[in-house]
């Protein structure tokens, strides 16, 4: 039995029962059935059924809002996340026919020469609990635009929310033996990843987990798409704004409460800016309200467990105890010591420090001085994830420049923690590989097949 308890109080908000692995290994079974028939639909049927699902979500919104606020504490001020829903399968819609258009090499009188994408068949979803919808349809709504059927298995801590997410496509007339909703503990889904009967991995989450997948999945020849975090840097450059900079990399470090894949986690600050930046990020921090998400005034919600925030209060704890120093006063928080945690701005940090070099995935952010582009680089590139980069600067050329040397899936001037749909998401390092959304996207959830014909 799986059970979501919130982080607003401690109850138990959700449970359901696990399959057992025969049971699973049916789900797998009847997906593999049922593919070749919905591949033969026409694309834009498939596409149209997608986007019915998704807007049928839409309609949903005012009971996702609230039950993810119970469920993983995002404050309800913000929504739910059906803009970006709507953004990402709508782009993918948008470019499937262009996308998976066989790729001709010659058609003459000769010859006809030219690679087909086929879909792989089965795709088994693993989505986080962060943001359970959008990190889903990233894979879900290619996958099944491109003719493959779909797996899904959520994160316990929102046990509900791919339920839903399964239900609205089935209501908006997406057959359920195309898109089906699991419940499975870790031994059953590594069990059934290692049986061979998936065609595709797509997993989101942690290094850890990733590595387990990875070892489930060996000998099978199933491809993986591994997306394992980040300790994702901003580097503000000698000529930004310092006070722009601080409203977009401290949001994108705390928003969500730092629980965000791409959230910003180290900030690198040209010496001369160091002063005016650190006052502007201290104003904002201080200015958010710790509290129960489901109240409109809340501005900071609780981390979804107190397991989580336990490992950023022990990060912080040890950085402090070395020499670095808090800016924001705690105390000023409703900090219940468990899942209510007080944001914190740290400075005199290294890369000695855990809360420098390991994933902390809450809302602290670290601090440095640097005083060239080369020490930002080489700091930037000191860690084991990469995900994404964030250059605060007026100078595109620069950042160009900068964007280059960078070990890191994706590069932002003047913003962070987005998903643009037309560029592929990856990641490198412990990131994990391959890559969701755009061309590509399309690309890892469906095989080429070459036709060489000879006329005559």
């Amino acid at each position: 039995m799986l059970e979501c308890v919130s982080p607003i109080d401690g109850s138990v908000y959700a449970t359901r029962p696990t399959l057992s692995r025969d049971a699973a290994a049916a789900v797998a079974a009847t997906l593999q059935g049922a593919q070749q028939t919905w591949a033969a639909r026409p694309l834009e049927e498939r596409a149209a059924l997608v986007m019915k699902g998704v807007a049928r979500l839409g309609e949903m919104t005012d009971e996702v809002v609230p039950e993810l606020a119970w469920m993983m504490g995002r404050p309800v001020r913000y929504g739910g996340e059906f803009s970006g829903v709507l953004e990402r399968a709508g782009h993918m819609a948008d470019i499937a026919a262009e996308a998976l258009k066989p790729l001709v090499v010659e058609d003459s009188d000769a010859f006809e020469r030219r690679i087909l994408r086929e879909p792989l068949g089965v795709i088994f979803v693993i989505s986080p609990w962060n943001y359970p919808y959008l990190t889903a349809i990233n894979t879900v709504a290619p996958a099944l635009i491109a003719g493959n059927t779909v797996m899904i298995k959520g994160s316990t801590q929102t046990l509900l929310a791919t339920e839903r997410l399964a239900r609205t496509f089935h209501e908006a007339g997406v057959p359920e033996e195309v898109f089906q909703n699991v419940f499975l503990d870790h031994r059953t889904t590594e069990a059934l990843i290692g049986s061979g009967a998936l065609d595709y991995v797509n997993f989101t989450g942690s290094v850890g987990a990733g590595r387990a997948i990875e070892r489930a999945a060996a000998g099978t020849f199933t491809p993986v798409g591994l997306e394992l975090g980040g300790k994702d840097p901003g580097y503000v450059m000698a000529d930004a704004d310092p006070e722009a900079a601080a409203e977009t990399l401290i949001d994108a470090a705390m928003f969500n409460s730092g629980q965000c894949c791409c959230g910003i986690e180290r900030i690198y600050v040209h010496e001369s800016l160091w002063q005016p930046f650190l006052d502007k990020s201290v104003s904002i921090v201080e200015g958010y309200v710790l509290g129960n998400p489901l109240d409109p005034e809340t501005t900071l919600g609780p981390m979804a467990s107190r397991r989580f925030a336990d490992l950023v209060r022990g990060q912080t704890d040890a950085a402090l105890a070395a020499g670095a120093r808090g800016l924001i006063d705690g105390s000023a928080f409703a900090d219940d010591g468990g899942t209510y945690l007080a944001p914190q701005i740290l400075v005199d940090v290294t890369h000695d420090m855990a809360v420098m070099r390991d994933e902390s995935f809450g809302p602290v952010v670290r601090v440095m001085p640097v005083a060239s582009d080369d020490e930002a680089v080489a700091l930037m590139n000191d860690s084991d994830f990469g995900l994404t980069a964030a250059l605060m600067t007026r100078d595109p050329e620069r950042a160009a420049a900068i964007a280059g040397q960078l070990q890191t899936g994706t590069v932002f001037m003047n913003r962070a923690d987005y998903l643009d749909p037309a560029l592929c998401w990856t990641g490198c390092k412990d990131t994990g590989r391959g890559g969701a959304l755009s061309v590509i996207g399309y690309h890892n959830l469906t095989r080429p097949k070459s036709l060489h014909f000879r006329k005559g």
